[in-house]
């Protein structure tokens, strides 16, 4: 007889503290929106976005001492019906997610000399060059609403790698998605392209949570459940008359996550976007939905499918080579700055995927560590391309960087050394990241291993020619003349490029960001050994 009394659910609050701390500072944040003064609410916004960050972090600290399963029933039979899993790989992802959200606010909130965040638009929902839009600029109006919207996107990315179940993990992607799209749209110079590049992230972002839905279906026809054990445990079973549903699912579920990393063939929206966002934007997207879905993708691999490992691992194989291949081959052909770092990550992700076909702990931490020395590096980045400016308009055409270095010699030199850490040229984060994901791939990948490992140098050692190509045009280039970028394709307005004056919240973040990469490829160790520590899955 089954019991009809009510039963509690088991919620640890210290668990997910994290997650409620940077809840409820977004749904704070809209509330200010609604009442607050307008010429207070930048100053307001910013502070309270950095400090529900950074109070989520040292909440992550203190959830290490509970981790396990929560938000849900013991169930019957011992199976556990539980929405979060918080464990080692959850908690380094939420602890990476905040900080990088920390320096992606501080961007956002970069000013460029003006009386308003510069990289905005003061009216999101008007047409690109209308009277009301210039309505908007002239009464001083304010896009402070992209800050309770970047703290969404943070929540749902924290969600996203502590998530126990399909459904769970959809509500994540869709609540770390929805804030991503209106974001890209808001971008004050180039509105139609970055409208256009909106309009594209959504549309494509739809498709990959419709397979995903759709893969979700097909694996709870296979497995009765949606739980990642369950479907785990009913793999292991082997109910052969539902095979046909098995690999069909297991894929499309992670066509849904593979499309948020940029992997090969699902990385068409990735140069658009890029290009058409904000750039404060595309850094923070760069750097934190890359590593909130690959931390979705290792627990789907390592909890959810690991049963089923041989069934759908040769198809992923050959994802990782192509992205590798396709990222590093067409950043060559690129003039764009921001498509030409599109196309680098589209590299990296297929660099990361390798350390996660090794299958085995050592792959799992390599991940962890490369999403960190990835992410802040690419913010930081980014956050240089932000400055860089001609007539007010973001620089992003190569041949405006030209003589770049001798001009700025301290902004170029954080750039150049960037791109060598992106190149994985040693004493650098990316060094030590591409290390690691390969020698994983050899040590535990087998054959296979070795073969996408020797690619992956490959790869990496084309990218290098792109990146030195950019270091030679800033610091062994004549600066182009007014006559010059005038008539450049892509270049735009007849004034000098320049490098404006930043901020103290965007000098801090590019500052941190080189820090980081310089000190992850000198003394690593420390880095490595907590990635170590917090590769082990609860199951």
């Amino acid at each position: 007889m089954v019991s009809t009394a009510f039963e509690p659910a088991q919620v640890d609050y210290l668990a997910i503290l994290p997650l409620l701390i940077v809840f409820g500072a977004a749904i704070i944040g809209v509330l200010i929106e609604a009442f607050a003064p307008r010429e207070r609410r930048h100053v307001v916004q910013t502070t309270l976005a950095v400090v529900a960050l950074l109070a989520a972090f040292a909440a992550v600290v203190v959830a290490v001492d509970h981790q396990g399963y929560t938000m849900g029933l013991a169930g019957d039979g011992g199976r556990h019906l539980f929405a979060l899993t918080v464990d080692g790989p959850a908690l380094f992802m939420q602890g990476a997610l905040v900080l990088m959200g920390v320096l992606g606010v501080l961007t956002m909130s970069e000013r460029l000399g003006g009386v308003g965040p510069d990289a905005f638009t003061p009216s999101g929902a008007s047409t690109p060059g209308s009277t009301v839009e210039s309505a908007a600029t002239r009464a001083g109006a304010v896009t402070t609403e992209v800050f309770p919207l970047t703290l969404f996107a943070v929540a749902g990315m924290m969600l996203f790698p502590t998530a126990n179940d399909l459904i769970g993990m959809f509500v994540a992607l869709e609540v770390l998605s929805l804030p991503l799209y209106i974001l890209t749209g808001l971008a004050r110079r180039r509105r139609l392209l970055s409208q256009e590049a909106s309009l594209k992230y959504f549309l494509l972002g739809a498709f990959s949570s419709a397979f995903f839905l759709f893969g979700t279906a097909l694996l709870y026809g296979y497995a009765g459940s949606v739980y990642f054990a369950d479907i785990s445990a009913a793999i292991a079973s082997g109910p052969l008359a539902l095979n046909g549903l098995l690999v069909p699912g297991a894929f499309l579920v992670l066509v849904g996550l593979l499309f948020k990393v940029g992997a090969v063939p699902f990385h068409a929206w990735t140069p658009d976007v890029y290009q058409g966002a904000p750039t404060p934007v595309t850094g923070f997207m760069a750097a934190a939905t890359k590593a909130a879905a690959f931390g979705a993708i290792l627990r789907l691999a390592y909890v959810g499918l690991d049963t089923a490992r041989w069934e759908w691992t040769n198809a992923v194989v050959i994802i990782a080579f192509l992205t590798m291949v396709v990222g590093a081959v067409l950043s060559v052909t690129q003039t764009d700055i921001k498509r030409l770092l599109a196309y680098s990550s589209i590299a990296h992700a297929g660099f990361i995927l390798v350390g996660v076909l090794a299958f085995d702990r050592k792959g799992i931490s390599a991940v962890l560590f490369y999403l960190v020395a990835y992410g802040f590096a690419t913010i930081a980045a980014f956050g240089i391309v932000n400055l860089v400016r001609q007539n007010g308009t973001e620089a992003t055409h190569l041949s405006q960087w030209a003589g770049l270095g001798k001009r700025h010699p301290v902004v170029a030199a954080a750039f150049a050394f960037l791109m060598l850490a992106f190149a994985g040229i040693p004493l650098t984060s990316g060094f030590v990241s591409k290390f690691a994901v390969f020698s994983a791939a050899i040590g535990t990948g087998g054959a296979t291993g070795t073969v996408l490992a020797v690619v992956g140098v490959v790869c990496s050692a084309i990218t290098v020619f792109v990146y030195a190509r950019v270091i030679v045009l800033m610091f062994f280039s004549d600066p182009p003349s007014d006559s010059t970028a005038t008539g450049t394709p892509g270049a735009v307005g007849s004034g000098p490029v320049a490098v404006v004056t930043p901020s103290v919240g965007t000098t801090f973040a590019i500052a941190v960001g080189t820090m980081i990469t310089l000190a992850l490829g000198v003394l690593p160790s420390a880095l490595l050994d907590l990635a170590d520590r917090a590769s082990q899955f609860v199951r």
